[in-house]
């Protein structure tokens, strides 16, 4: 066991980190207040390589493992977890999907682009009464020959009006069930593809939240991904892959506020000293560290699966669970060691606060992976 991280890694974690503190921290607050991203940031991220950080070379991408992707997405999500949830969804969702299911065309048609940030990605599995029940589709994709003719309607879809490629889920034969459903790209601007209004949500306000509706939408054949029937295994694979992107987000917001609470108690007095010396303050401080680095080990254990090619469905899994509780508790804490000013938007913590709650929730909420991680050990 080796817990140093390479060279090479040191040198990805610091160039995304100061991505983070030079490009991402000076507008942050305005971007969440107006629920606005700007897309030369996503063009800084693409130069950079965060958009397609494990595809191979050959379509674009920079050709890096796990743990980098897992490095650069903490960094960034100390920041601005908007930034950071659209890295993960083009890299972990879309980006993989495609290099791992689609055909050659398919990925030089579209990988190539999407790899460099030139085109942004959705992956689109939810809808209204198909959230965490994900074999419960009700789009449907009607096989006509050279075609398929696409209906129904997809929520809480990210990038879901920026994007440019739509990774979309549909049920093409509801009598065979999880084995009737296929996966389909779709480009913006396709007749009938319509975007609804822009989500107003509590957190990760950056980040463009839409309703998809798909009336009579014509879908070519050639744009199926995989085998006939394929759709359901090959949401469930990539999902084991994006619970690690949303590990290492939630992972990065809670040390993001960590970090800031630190900083603040070093700085701020009460009772002629520094609130850190108060054991009250201090004692929360070092809760705060013991369980980052706890979720820290479990989140680089699920991506050094990946690397080494081992099943990460479990660890995956867990990575999300515990990453996920642990942001969700360590900035409320972070709110409470700053007081009335971790009230304040001025000082961070209350928009990591709010941003940390979708964590348990989207790619699988925490009830979901357990379900994943009992599953596992009952079959183990």
């Amino acid at each position: 066991m080796d817990f140093n991280l390479t060279e090479e890694h040191l040198m990805i974690r610091d160039a995304a980190r100061d991505f983070a503190q030079t490009e991402l921290l000076p507008g942050v607050i305005e971007r969440d207040n107006t629920q606005t991203f700007p897309q030369e940031l996503v063009r800084k991220m693409g130069d950079l390589g965060f958009m397609g950080i494990m595809v191979d070379p050959k379509y674009g991408g920079s050709g890096m493992d796990a743990i980098s992707y897992v490095l650069i997405m903490e960094e960034l999500s100390k920041i601005d977890a908007s930034a950071s949830v659209m890295v993960s969804v083009n890299n972990s969702l879309v980006c993989y999907g495609l290099e791992a299911y689609g055909n050659e065309e398919q990925k030089q048609k579209y990988l190539t682009k999407l790899a460099t940030g030139e085109q942004i990605g959705a992956f689109c599995l939810s809808e209204p009464e198909a959230g965490s029940d994900a074999t419960s589709q009700r789009t449907t994709a009607i096989d006509h020959g050279d075609h398929y003719i696409l209906n129904g309607t997809k929520n809480w879809i990210t990038n879901g009006g920026r994007a440019d490629v739509y990774l979309v889920i549909a049920q093409t034969d509801k009598h065979k069930g999880s084995h009737g459903i296929n996966a389909f790209i779709v480009e913006k601007g396709t007749p009938g593809f319509d975007i609804g209004p822009k989500e107003d949500k509590l957190g990760i306000r950056g980040s463009d939240t839409h309703t998809l509706q798909f009336n009579d939408v014509k879908v070519p054949k050639e744009n199926r991904i995989g085998a006939n029937g394929s759709g359901f295994r090959f949401a469930m694979k990539t999902l084991s892959g994006g619970r690690i992107g949303i590990a290492s987000q939630a992972l990065g917001i809670a040390a993001g506020a960590y970090e800031l609470a630190l900083k603040y108690s070093k700085e701020r007095k009460a009772f002629g000293t520094e609130i850190c010396n108060h054991q009250a303050i201090a004692f929360k401080l070092a809760d705060m560290h013991t369980e980052i680095e706890a979720a820290r080990m479990l989140v680089m254990k699920a991506a050094w699966d990946k690397d080494q090619g081992n099943n990460y469905d479990m660890s995956s899994a867990m990575a999300k669970l515990y990453a996920s509780k642990v942001a969700m508790e360590q900035t409320v804490e972070a709110v409470q060691i700053h007081g009335g000013n971790g009230f304040v938007k001025e000082y961070h913590v209350e928009r990591l606060m709010r941003d940390a709650k979708i964590t348990q929730i989207y790619e699988g909420t925490s009830e979901i992976q357990k379900i994943v991680i009992s599953r596992g050990l009952i079959k183990a």
